[in-house]
This record gives C-alpha cells, sequence and structure tokens, in this order.
C-alpha cells in the first residue's frame, strides 16, 4: 500500500507547526475584538468564539481568518443568525431572527436573503417563496392572519407579474399585477355570483371588460375609472341586447 504507520508517524512529527492546529488563550485585537479558539500560525482556523466591544459575538467555525463554514452570530442589537458563513458573511441556509419578532428560515448570499425561504411575523403573516438580494423575488405565497392571500410572482417585494389574490370575504382576482395593484389584464369575482373580465388600471377597471350578473345580464364594452365609459353592449336576463353610450357609469343613450 506504499508508506507504512511509521513513515506516516514521521512525517507528522516533522510537519511544519504552523499548518497544525492549536489551542492558544484569548487574543485581543486592536479594536477591542477578543477571540479565542483555534489557530494556524498567525490565522483564526477552527472553531473559535470571538466577541466585539459593542456586544456582538460570533461562535463557530474559522477558514483561513474568516468566519466560514457553520457558525451563530449574534448582534449587538439582538438580532441574530445561525448558519453557514462564507468570508464573514451569511452565505447558505441559515436561519434569523430579527428584534422586530420576524423570522427568516432559507438561503442567504452575501447577508441578504437570497434563494428560497420562508419568513413569518409576530402577526401571523407569511410568505414562502423566492428572494433576490433581500427582496422578494420571483414566484412566491404569502399568507395573511385575516386569511387573505396573493399567490403568484413579486418584483423586488411587490407583486407584480401574474398572480391571483383571494381576500378573505371571498372576492378574488387572477390577472396581471404592478407594483401590488391590479394591472393589465384580469378576471375578478365578487364571491356574490358577480365577475368582471377585462383591463386593470392601478386597481379599478379601465379599458375594455366583460362584467357579469348572477341572473345572466352582462355588460361588454368600455371602462374608465371603474365605471362603464364609452361605447358597450349590454345583455338583459332575457337574452335580449342592445347597444348603448355610457358616462360615468350612466346611460347616456341606447344606439338600437
Amino acid at each position: 500500500m506504499g508508506a507504512s504507520q511509521s513513515s506516516w508517524g514521521i512525517l507528522a512529527r516533522t510537519a511544519d507547526p504552523e499548518s497544525e492546529r492549536q489551542q492558544r488563550p484569548p487574543h485581543e485585537f486592536p479594536n477591542g475584538a477578543v477571540y479565542e479558539g483555534q489557530w494556524v500560525g498567525p490565522a483564526r482556523e477552527g472553531y473559535g468564539i470571538q466577541q466585539w466591544p459593542d456586544g456582538a459575538s460570533y461562535t463557530g467555525q474559522w477558514v483561513k481568518d474568516k468566519a466560514q463554514g457553520m457558525g451563530k452570530f449574534h448582534h449587538a442589537a439582538g438580532d441574530w443568525y445561525e448558519g453557514n458563513f462564507l468570508d464573514d458573511m451569511q452565505h447558505g441556509y441559515g436561519v434569523a431572527m430579527y428584534i422586530d419578532g420576524s423570522k427568516y428560515t432559507g438561503q442567504f448570499a452575501c447577508d441578504k436573503h437570497h434563494g428560497e425561504g420562508v419568513e413569518v411575523w409576530p402577526d401571523g403573516s407569511r410568505f414562502q417563496g423566492s428572494y433576490f438580494q433581500g427582496l422578494k423575488h420571483g414566484h412566491g405565497l404569502y399568507l395573511w392572519p385575516d386569511g387573505s392571500k396573493y399567490d403568484g410572482t413579486f418584483e423586488s417585494n411587490n407583486m407584480s407579474g401574474t398572480g391571483t389574490y383571494n381576500w378573505s370575504d371571498g372576492r378574488a382576482y387572477t390577472g396581471q399585477w404592478e407594483r401590488n395593484t391590479m394591472h393589465g389584464k384580469g378576471s375578478f369575482s365578487y364571491g356574490d355570483g358577480r365577475s368582471y373580465e377585462g383591463d386593470f388600471f392601478e386597481d379599478v377597471k379601465h379599458g375594455t371588460g366583460v362584467f357579469r350578473w348572477p341572473d345572466g345580464r352582462s355588460y361588454n364594452g368600455e371602462w374608465r375609472n371603474g365605471k362603464r365609459h364609452g361605447r358597450g353592449r349590454y345583455t338583459a336576463a332575457s337574452h335580449r341586447t342592445k347597444t348603448g353610450l355610457f358616462e360615468d357609469g350612466n346611460l347616456v343613450k341606447w344606439e338600437d
């Protein structure tokens, strides 16, 4: 098999002591931070604990003088993080608890939420989905304590793209979003049998769309600021249809 056990022993005894981990007494740095743990030469390497004058502390693994591997960092303000570190930064999978009571469990990159994660708040709100550089970005599911929920895409912490929002009172919207508003093409259900399908602009019906009542009536036409405005075709419960001109929700005249 090659080298004998005795040769391994000789190699070990003659190895450079600067490459071996050593446990040393506490060391104080010029900034007042104190480190106690393992070293390799002049660098922190292995397991160690460092405490700063402001009360912050790190307990965990070190590689080449930097926090790297598994560890736990307590911030002076009271926040803490436990998980993977890389080059002195939260990087990889971890759990963070913040002084406002919120908690994040998931992926980190360069000290920020990045990748898939779950965030919960003291009021019962919960988000599960994708993050990018600290912001909700990509697909996610947001739940509110009153039972409302949004399942769709986010951009820079905002509901943007496409998604479905369900209100606790039974209303629901599926369609396009822009900066937390219904904006673009979508379908809205009022929960009582009424529905609208068409264009939205900043949360209101605006453009063209079809509004339906549970008794069979419908309006298919133009809208402005949430009201029938312009030309539209009205269908009665008897299926009789008429084309009319509307202004701010009121009929101006029938055209047939």
